[in-house]
């Protein structure tokens, strides 16, 4: 391990001792883990905190983990995932909390910490239905105001639920549910009469 990682694992560990956030290095990179009820406060230290200045926010997405349920030890289905830079130090860190509700998930919006976590949360509410409590503007940003569902969700259908198209006889664009019967695809291979034959050539 570098020295540069090991500087920045025990500057993590003095600045968040007694919060519960559980610290994992692999691959040269450091992840937290964090509860929802202490997310905000963790993300407002890790951006405050001399010793760490996470000054920037490069990226927010969305996660589900329902195929992986019975692979770990923390059942819940949805998280938000940050990566963080601190650009004083110039160390990165990853930044995870996961929705307490995998019936409705909510974590708080870190838009107040950094200002461009705006559209990351609006695009993880779009395509993985978590809400951003606090968010000043939080709607869909990918899919059409009218769409149903949330398309990244593990259990979200491969064709979706509605599809649009356009009615002459209406003289507009209307809704309606899907039509695709499931179907197996399978390729059709074509090949000479004489292939495979011995000599030939």
């Amino acid at each position: 391990m570098s020295s540069k990682l090991e500087r920045l694992i025990d500057a993590l560990n003095a600045a968040l001792e007694g919060r519960g956030v559980s610290l994992v290095k692999d691959c040269g990179e450091v992840t937290l883990e964090v509860c929802a009820a202490d997310y905000l406060s963790v993300a407002e230290l890790l951006r405050d905190a001399p010793t760490l200045r996470f000054e920037q926010l490069i990226d927010l997405s969305g996660i589900d983990y329902a195929s992986y349920a019975g692979l770990r030890s923390n059942a819940r289905r949805y998280a938000a995932v940050l990566h963080l830079l601190s650009v004083s130090h110039n160390w990165r860190v990853r930044l995870r909390v996961h929705a307490d509700d995998d019936a409705f998930p909510v974590v708080a919006s870190v838009v107040s910490i950094w200002p461009s976590a705006n559209w990351f949360e609006r695009e993880a509410f779009d395509l993985y239905g978590i809400m951003f409590e606090g968010h000043p503007d939080l709607r869909r940003i990918l899919t059409d105001y009218g769409f149903v569902g949330h398309p990244f969700r593990k259990d979200f259908p491969v064709s979706g639920y509605m599809e649009m198209r356009y009615d002459p006889e209406q003289g507009r664009v209307i809704y309606q549910p899907v039509t695709i019967a499931p179907r197996e695809v399978t390729p059709r291979i074509v090949r000479e009469e004489s292939y495979g034959d011995v000599g030939h050539g």
